[in-house]
């Protein structure tokens, strides 16, 4: 091969003659100033690369040989593409649309054909071609790829035929097909919670118009009530309190009681009371409102009203089952809780006397009537214990009952017994009916009393001392039938209403006490709607003197106080209860000569007053 030789030029055109010149005495001809080399190749080849490099070297291009900084910087900012030609020539391309199909040297969109065809070197870059031939041009690239610094020369530049050339990035395509998915997921997700929410309102709204009917009807129908019960309450008033001559006419003369409305006092949780009627003192047990309320003693005066004084206790104290003011008018009070304790309080210091420590929980409680020294109370385990105050470690007398169940109420029977006496006489009463406790010294013995057996359960008992008649309260057993036939007329029979919508039915049945050995004579008995969990509380009111005592029981249908005659069970009055609350207890006294009945219920006193001579 001939040796190579260099020849000055002074432009393009000088250069392109004497490549022409010495084309044919050379067979392989090597140009460092362009960076690429031709040897032996055939006159086809030769004449097209001849071509290309002659529209490659007219390209105007002035390149500085001091600053190769400046060569970059024009090739980067020079417009060579401006004067390719080809298939994409005239499109205008969108500022998105350029990314992957630009030139990394000039940053202009390369074409596919022209001086800016796109081609790509043996390392898989890609370039627009005029811009990579001035690239491999510069002695300082010293014919590296600009990218990767890969060595390369004109001869490896490869054209690539292709209209448009994109590279995709797999996992970047891969994220946006599951983007797109979760969107369309999530845009069918929300149409349906849309529908879902449309069909609820139009639900909600139709449930909202038939509650608003439901409202409406329901006032309807208590104000319909309300009216029904008025003209009861009226027609009860008419017949029973203002109309005695249906008394008289059956019995030849004048009613010997007349209660009328003397007044109420509003209170808050009442739950059992007594009245003195010497002292002329209410003590009533309450309890305060809230979450394990604590209960308190009320003490109010019935000739000063407004004389109100509440009795703290301890907060082991509990629920006050029972309550009893004492008969012999020395101003103390006894009351059981179910924190098993029994005390004793004075009503003029409020201190506690006396605290008993109980095996169980007391359910009863009472005075003896001839001893002011001595109470009793009845357990929930079925014990009877008796207390003298004068001992104050404990009763003196422990007693088994007959059975395990509560004692709810104690009588002291006082037609045995003086005080001198040693043998003491007690009636409780508890679930399988009445039971007589004889008790001497420490000792006593338990004895049902047979004449009150009835397949019922006992749930009240109410007993006269003067006359010794006793009123038990029954309610039928769970799963038996009421097989009792009333010896006298119902109250059904007798007016009032059979309604049983608020209670269940079940009876009354009086006995009276006769001779020494307590035999218990059965007087008569009716038929009653009775509370059927509640233990309901029950008196018979003592007028003294000749006249008759009375029964008085709440009927739980008519919400009325009833008064009957407990040797015959003829209504004598009646009075509706000015609260729609259960009846907690109801008492009698002799005030002043006047006789003071009191109905409590959770949220008031309600007082009557007899006007009888």
């Amino acid at each position: 091969m001939p040796p190579r030789r260099r020849y000055p030029f002074s432009g393009p055109g000088d250069i392109i003659a004497r490549i022409i010149e010495f084309e044919d005495e050379y067979e392989g001809f090597v140009e460092e100033e362009f960076g690429y080399v031709r040897h032996g190749e055939d006159e086809e080849d030769s004449e097209s690369q001849t071509r290309e490099y002659i529209d490659v070297v007219e390209s105007p291009i002035r390149v500085s040989q001091n600053e190769s900084g400046e060569e970059e910087n024009q090739i980067r900012s020079q417009g060579v593409c401006s004067s390719s030609s080809g298939s994409q020539e005239d499109v205008e391309w969108k500022p998105g649309d350029t990314e992957g199909l630009s030139c990394s040297i000039c940053m202009e969109v390369w074409t596919s054909g022209g001086q800016h065809q796109v081609c790509c070197l043996p390392c898989g870059h890609l370039y627009g071609f005029s811009c990579i031939n001035k690239w491999l041009q510069m002695r300082r690239s010293a014919g590296k790829c600009p990218q990767c610094n890969k060595t390369c020369s004109m001869r490896d530049v490869r054209k690539i035929y292709a209209s448009r050339v994109a590279a995709v990035d797999d996992e970047a395509h891969k994220r946006i097909l599951f983007l797109e998915a979760k969107l369309s997921s999530i845009e069918q997700k929300t149409a349906s919670w849309s529908n879902k929410e449309a069909q609820w309102k139009k639900i909600e709204a139709e449930l909202q118009l038939e509650v608003n009917k439901l409202k409406k009807k329901l006032a309807n129908m208590e104000s319909t009530t309300k009216g029904a019960q008025s003209q009861s309450n009226a027609a009860s008033q008419e017949k029973y309190i203002s109309g005695h001559n249906i008394y008289q006419e059956h019995h030849g003369q004048s009613p010997y009681c007349s209660f009328r409305h003397q007044g109420e006092l509003l209170i808050n949780g009442g739950r059992i009371f007594d009245i003195d009627g010497g002292r002329q003192i209410l003590l009533l047990a309450r309890r305060l409102p809230g979450v394990g309320g604590t209960f308190v003693l009320t003490q109010m005066s019935l000739h000063s009203p407004g004389e109100i004084d509440d009795i703290l206790l301890p907060p082991t104290t509990r629920a006050i089952k029972n309550l009893h003011l004492s008969p012999h008018s020395n101003g103390l009070a006894v009351f059981g809780s179910l924190g098993k304790k029994l005390s004793v309080i004075s009503l003029e210091s409020h201190n506690t006397v006396l605290s008993y420590d109980l095996p169980a929980a007391p359910w009863s409680c009472s005075w003896d009537l001839n001893s002011s020294h001595h109470i009793y109370a009845g357990l929930q385990n079925g014990m009877v214990l008796v207390f003298d105050m004068r001992q104050t470690t404990g009763p003196f007398a422990s007693m088994t009952g007959l059975t395990t169940n509560p004692v709810h109420t104690i009588h002291h029977l006082s037609g045995n017994s003086t005080p001198t006496s040693d043998v003491r006489t007690l009636l409780s009463a508890s679930s399988i009916g009445l039971c007589q406790w004889n008790i001497s010294g420490s000792e006593g013995w338990p004895s049902l009393v047979s004449e009150t057996g009835n397949p019922g359960i006992c749930i009240s008992s109410s007993y006269c001392p003067r006359s010794d008649h006793i009123v038990a309260s029954y309610r039928p057993r769970v799963g038996s039938s009421d097989d009792t036939v009333p010896t006298q007329p119902s109250l059904t029979q007798t007016g009032a209403s059979n309604s049983n919508s608020n209670g269940v039915d079940g009876f009354h049945v009086c006995h009276k006490r006769r001779g020494v050995d307590s035999y218990y004579q059965k007087i008569s008995s009716t038929q009653a709607i009775v509370d059927p969990i509640r233990l309901p509380r029950t008196a018979i009111i003592d007028f003294g003197g000749e006249r008759k005592e009375l029964f008085a029981s709440c009927d739980e249908s008519t919400r009325n106080l009833i008064l009957q005659d407990p040797s015959t069970f003829t209504i004598t009055q009646l009075f509706p209860l000015s609260s729609h609350l259960p009846l907690q207890d109801l008492k009698y006294a002799d005030v002043n000569g006047s006789g003071l009945l009191g109905l409590l219920t959770d949220d008031r006193l309600q007082l009557l007053r007899n006007e009888s001579p």
